[in-house]
């Protein structure tokens, strides 16, 4: 099976509220979180802070620590294939006014609710769903 690596980029607005930062996908327009494949010279957690950086124009603190996984089937020009994600955490210290893929994609704050209503896999819904309020890092 392949591996991807993704980010759950977070932060809190003004009344304290958690709220996570979804991603329009290039090809479909579902909301999806910015995720990719390992970088051979990164650590995952690394890795998964510049597709956050590359895909939703944020920058942060990311977990060294995944907070789950979750599975999805990538279309591919010859069908699909079942694609396993792990997650990292990252706390939004940033956000860049132009980012690499900012034409591509749509980039909206959602609270956690609205975010797992929105996203289409179920692990993924249910990882948003119980994300725990501070970072565990």
């Amino acid at each position: 099976m392949a591996r991807q690596i993704a980010a759950l980029p977070v932060h809190r607005d003004t009344e304290g509220s958690l709220l996570v930062l979804l991603v329009t996908s290039r090809e479909s327009g579902r909301w999806v979180i910015p995720k990719g494949w390992p970088w051979p010279d990164r650590e995952d957690w690394a890795s998964a802070a510049e597709e956050a950086r590359e895909e939703a124009g944020v920058l942060g603190k990311a977990d060294q620590k995944s907070i789950g996984s979750f599975r999805y089937r990538k279309r591919q020009p010859l069908g699909t294939m079942l694609v396993d994600v792990t997650v990292y955490r990252l706390e939004v210290t940033e956000q860049l006014a132009t980012w690499p893929e900012h034409d591509e994609r749509q980039r909206s704050w959602f609270s956690l609710t609205e975010a797992a209503a929105v996203v289409a896999e179920p692990e993924l819904q249910e990882l948003i769903r119980r994300l725990p309020s501070e970072s565990t890092a």
